[in-house]
């Protein structure tokens, strides 16, 4: 019996692990509509896969969620980005980030892959956690990427630069920048479950009634309009019903910090579900995002992980 469950482990696998992405070559602007949405390994509605064999697992069909790491075997990093040098940077006001991305040897990456109907996805926290910005730099030529941002105040932000050379696995590249001036202290956590943001109300609930390190658990968005019925004008967001990214709380943030999920296939009016693990015990903090009416909106809620 072991060896034919084995066998078919390794078939169904096999089966499983085929994207779909198209290429962008150097000194072409990508096409947010001509591409698919990523595809990876792990069908909807199993509830275990996710933490079960390796909380560090990446994509899965429906319930995609990336967790990042130096430690995953065989996922040694083959492309590293750097920042070039900003000038006169200040607390709230723009500026345009040149971002570069490299392979190990320094030569310039020129071809890359959209997934997720972008080429690159940017993600911009404070270090305290209490500013984030999803942005999507735009690929001019020989690996070098552009985007205006904007610092909200002084203090050491950390960015995530989320992006997939052409043939290759998905990358996260880890960058830092300070923006000089007085910090302000971080306001008390927030623990939450229900909150406003604009016209929209939202109550997050999860699928165990406690959190624990590397254990499979359903997040759960429940949107609503002012008049407290389920919002029936969601729309499509980056190709999914909406997007997931979780940090966790650190004195100095790594890739290991850092969670980006899927919405699952879900029908039900005003809930957007998705699946992810929390690798270690500790505060993190969600964001989730969703469009209504051509309007993204951003969420954010604190939870304890046992």
């Amino acid at each position: 019996m072991k060896p034919l469950l084995t066998s078919f482990a390794i078939f169904s696998t096999l089966l499983l692990v085929q994207g779909c992405s198209s290429s962008v070559k150097s000194g072409e602007i990508s096409n947010p509509g001509a591409a698919k949405p990523h595809q990876g390994h792990i069908m909807s509605g199993e509830k275990t896969p996710v933490a079960a064999s390796d909380p560090h697992a990446g994509h899965s069909m429906e319930d995609r969620a990336h967790h990042h790491t130096d430690a995953d075997k065989g996922n040694a990093p083959q492309t590293k980005a750097l920042l070039s040098d900003r000038k006169n940077i200040q607390s709230n006001k723009p500026v345009v980030l040149s971002i570069n991305i490299q392979d190990v040897n320094g030569k310039a990456v020129t071809k890359f892959d959209t997934f997720q109907e972008k080429v690159m996805h940017l993600i911009i926290v404070s270090d305290d956690l209490q500013h984030f910005d999803h942005l999507h730099p735009i690929y001019k030529q020989n690996g070098r990427f552009e985007v205006e941002a904007k610092f909200p105040r002084p203090g050491n932000y950390t960015l995530f630069a989320d992006y997939k050379p052409s043939g290759q696995k998905e990358q996260v590249s880890l960058l830092k920048e300070t923006v000089p001036g007085v910090s302000q202290s971080a306001p008390p956590i927030d623990f939450n479950t229900a909150k406003s943001f604009g016209d929209t109300k939202v109550n997050i609930t999860f699928s165990e009634p406690k959190l624990k390190a590397g254990q499979a658990v359903h997040v759960i968005f429940n949107l609503r309009n002012n008049s407290s019925q389920p919002i029936t004008d969601l729309q499509p967001y980056l190709g999914e019903r909406g997007h997931l990214v979780i940090v966790k709380q650190s004195s100095n943030l790594t890739k290991s910090d850092y969670i980006h999920a899927h919405a699952m296939k879900h029908n039900s009016p005003g809930e957007v579900h998705f699946m992810t693990a929390f690798p270690e015990a500790g505060k993190y903090k969600l964001w989730g995002q969703f469009q209504r009416n051509g309007k993204i909106v951003t969420t954010d809620f604190w939870v304890n992980v046992e």
